[in-house]
């Protein structure tokens, strides 16, 4: 499995570089995280590995706030967000808790209706550095894409979504099969 990794994330970083030079910076760069205590690579690489999306709701951070994680596997920490109906407004904070850089494995989080996400995804794929079409009617809210190390937030209007139907993903090319979740208004 720790093969199947390393050749994934090599493969990538070789087609991103194949593909053209470093991006542009994002017109709103996305925070520095202080990096958590580093495991031996090892086991580091065995977590990844053994530890996938959870499929529960994870904690919340605040009545209206969700900290959602990200990492170098692909993966987001849940595939639900639970989002409470007395809320007027929502904010999803995204940590990248791997250590690529965004180049190579960038995440983002954007809201659009399920039925509407890969279509979205796909019309993004060559806009950079985010992914995502610019002035995209499908899309409630985005978030800067970001990489290893780094945090973003998207703050979003619960009664857009209130109707049901709507999901959490990310558009980097490539993501969406993996790094996807609901979004239930409760």
């Amino acid at each position: 499995m720790k093969l199947r990794s390393t050749l994934l994330a090599a493969s990538i970083t070789l087609t991103l570089a194949a593909c053209g030079g470093a991006d542009a910076p994002s017109e709103a760069p996305a925070t520095p995280v202080a990096p958590a205590e580093t495991a031996a690579p090892e086991t580091a690489a065995t977590e990844a590995e053994a530890t996938p999306a959870s499929e529960t709701v994870a904690s919340e951070a605040g009545e209206c706030a969700f900290n959602l994680e990200s990492n170098d596997a692909m993966q987001y920490s849940t595939k639900n967000i639970d989002v409470p109906a007395s809320c007027a407004q929502f904010t999803i904070n995204l940590k990248h808790t791997g250590s690529m850089p965004v180049a190579a494995m960038g995440h983002n989080v954007v809201i659009a209706k399920a039925a509407d996400a890969a279509a979205v995804a796909a019309d993004g794929a060559a806009v950079k550095p985010d992914h995502v079409k610019e002035g995209d009617a499908r899309v409630i809210a985005k978030s800067n894409m970001i990489g290893g190390g780094e945090s973003t937030s998207v703050t979003f209007e619960v009664a857009k979504i209130a109707e049901g139907g709507y999901n959490f993903f990310c558009t980097f090319p490539g993501h969406l099969a993996m790094m996807n979740g609901t979004l239930t208004v409760k």
